[in-house]
């Protein structure tokens, strides 16, 4: 800073310089500065390594994420696995008892009548043995089915079975099937048989008749005395509908939701001899048909069961 020294006179006499040392305060300046860019470059570092810790936090978390994910996946797998082999076990318990079951009736008729035969020795009680013949005949035809059931679900469940579509006329495989079961009628049991299927259609013959073949033997089955049962065919659009009505014990409604299930057997028909696969092996037929299978019963009074087949006409 600059100021003029003047005389008594007012004449400019000097010059008073006052000068003021700054270094320290540039320093200090300087040192702010310095210590400003520090704290912003300590800031930024700071910021860069939050963001990084944020991202491993966030990998981490995924990567956490996804292993729970896939250990849950595990667990439900092992879940799975546990109630199916569960499910196994109590399939496997079941089919030993019923295959007990069921094999020991017809081989017990066997047995008993091959030793009764030898009751009759003479000429003249031809009779007697022929009617035992015909008993062990009856028991091994019924132990033939129930291989056949057996054979045919271990084709299905292994996917060894194939449709094999060629002409036929269901009119004509109607009336052979409904004369191979007449020997299942029951005293005063009747067949009514309705074809509206007039001409020749492509489907496979064999699972169509084994289809019906097994709804008419149950119908027969858990029908009593004097009953009537009714089988309609009907061709419409190429759709072929097969239905058997019968009059007998019924299905619960609680029961009609595992009807089709592997060994179920429904309770009203406990108390008949049975292996329970004849109805799951219709619906896996039917699978194989791209058919589909209805019921409607009503406990103590019937049943009926509505098939349905898509079909292709048979070339003239």
């Amino acid at each position: 800073m600059f100021q003029a020294i003047r005389d008594e006179a007012g004449l400019v006499s000097g010059v008073l310089i006052v000068a003021t040392e700054v270094t320290s305060l540039v320093r200090a300046r300087q040192q702010v500065q310095e210590l400003n860019q520090e704290l912003a470059a300590a800031v930024e570092q700071l910021r860069l390594s939050n963001t990084d810790l944020e991202h491993q936090v966030a990998d981490r978390t995924h990567a956490l994420l996804v292993t729970m994910t896939e250990l849950e996946k595990q667990r439900q797998a092992l879940t799975q696995a546990l109630v199916a082999e569960q499910e196994l076990g109590e399939l496997k318990s079941r089919f030993v008892s019923m295959a007990s079951h069921e094999f020991r009736t017809p081989l017990t008729t066997v047995l008993t009548s091959a030793e009764l035969i030898a009751d009759y020795p003479t000429a003249d009680q031809q009779p007697q043995r022929l009617r035992h013949l015909g008993h062990i005949g009856a028991a091994v035809a019924q132990l033939n089915d129930l291989l056949e059931e057996f054979l045919s679900v271990s084709r299905i469940e292994e996917g060894k079975l194939e449709t094999h579509p060629g002409p036929l006329t269901p009119a004509t495989l109607l009336a052979e099937t409904v004369a191979a079961v007449q020997g299942l009628c029951k005293p005063g049991q009747t067949i009514v048989q309705h074809a509206d299927c007039p001409d020749p259609i492509l489907l496979d013959a064999s699972l169509l008749r084994k289809i019906l073949l097994n709804l008419l033997s149950n119908a027969l089955k858990y029908s009593g005395e004097n009953s009537v049962v009714t089988v309609r065919t009907q061709c419409r659009a190429n759709q072929l509908t097969l239905s058997v009505q019968d009059q007998g014990v019924g299905i619960a409604p609680e029961d009609q939701e595992h009807l089709f299930e592997r060994f179920f057997r429904a309770s009203a028909t406990a108390y008949v001899p049975g292996t329970g696969l004849g109805l799951y092996i219709i619906a896996r037929y039917l699978e194989l048909m791209s058919g589909s299978v209805d019921l409607t019963s009503e406990p103590g009074v019937g049943t009926t069961f509505t098939v349905t087949i898509p079909y292709a006409p048979a070339e003239d």
